[in-house]
């Protein structure tokens, strides 16, 4: 049997021109590029950061200008050259009576007074922190998890927010007090002496630097159900 070569040839253009071979479709370019990399992630990274660092440093400047009789002005000399100074006795400015008032304190520990006396160890771990927060943010975060950006400028703005502090006045001013005069039941006490429920006073870097941390946990605790779900299926 003798056969065509026109007819063959006819014949393969009329399989490849019938055959659609479909292009590969481009990964989503929003799951792909890094946070470091992305300016919408910048934006909301600094825009958070400045937000909660200016309310940090507003509030301790209002709170020790107007609690007192008279604004109170600190001095890094004196703070460092005399470890138990605080400010003048006053009278607290009670806002929710039995909930919430506001008195000056300054603490020379870290988060609620806690380990007093290391501040040039506590600007350092603050530095290395900031360092660390940033090079997660840049290098180990995508531009589309935004939830994991706000919970790092909460933080970035708490540490820089009481460093600047330390720095500065040798101290961080705090002033929140939550729970005043409730006492804890059955006669107890807490280590350092105090009957109270909540003897720490606080300020808005404290309470940045807990929400971060407490949105980091929420995020990763909801990637690991959602992995498992995944997983059961």
């Amino acid at each position: 049997m003798i056969v065509n070569y026109y007819e063959l040839v006819k014949m393969s253009d009329t399989v490849v021109n019938t055959t659609k071979i479909e292009p590969p479709v481009p990964p989503t370019k929003g799951r792909q590029i890094r946070a470091g990399f992305s300016a919408r992630s910048w934006v909301i990274l600094l825009l958070i950061f400045t937000g909660g660092l200016s309310l940090d440093l507003y509030s301790k400047s209002a709170a020790f200008r107007q609690i007192g009789d008279q604004p109170v002005m600190l001095d890094r000399e004196t703070i460092l050259r005399y470890p138990d100074w605080n400010p003048p006795y006053h009278e607290p400015a009670v806002v929710i009576p039995g909930v919430l008032q506001f008195r000056m304190v300054l603490n020379r520990g870290a988060v609620f007074g806690i380990g007093p006396g290391h501040r040039w160890f506590f600007v350092a771990f603050t530095i290395l922190a900031v360092i660390a927060a940033l090079s997660v943010f840049a290098f180990r975060t995508r531009s589309r998890q935004v939830v994991v950006h706000a919970a790092l400028a909460c933080i970035l703005a708490g540490a820089i927010g009481n460093v600047y502090d330390r720095i500065r006045f040798g101290a961080v001013r705090d002033f929140v007090n939550m729970f005043p005069d409730v006492n804890l039941p059955f006669g107890w006490h807490w280590g350092n002496g105090s009957p109270e429920i909540f003897p720490w006073v606080y300020n808005v870097a404290d309470v940045l630097l807990l929400c971060g941390i407490g949105l980091l946990m929420i995020r990763m605790l909801w990637s690991g159900n959602t992995k498992s779900a995944e997983g059961g299926e």
